[in-house]
């Protein structure tokens, strides 16, 4: 059984839900996107997306 992913990567947030890379870093600036840095990359939690976009992670 596959687990679905904990985190996402900015560019397939922005792809996946149609915003633009700008509103993506200004929601994590303003804390409605919780993030990982790991060495240069910018990890978005699933769990604040869902928070943000009103779904819930597992139906």
């Amino acid at each position: 059984m596959k687990m679905p992913p904990k985190t996402i990567t900015v560019a397939k947030f922005c792809q996946l839900s149609g915003i633009g890379k700008t509103l993506t870093y200004d929601l994590i600036k303003d804390g409605r996107l919780r993030v990982l840095k790991i060495n240069r990359r910018t990890l978005i939690t699933m769990e604040s997306v869902d928070a943000l976009l009103g779904q819930p992670s597992n139906p």
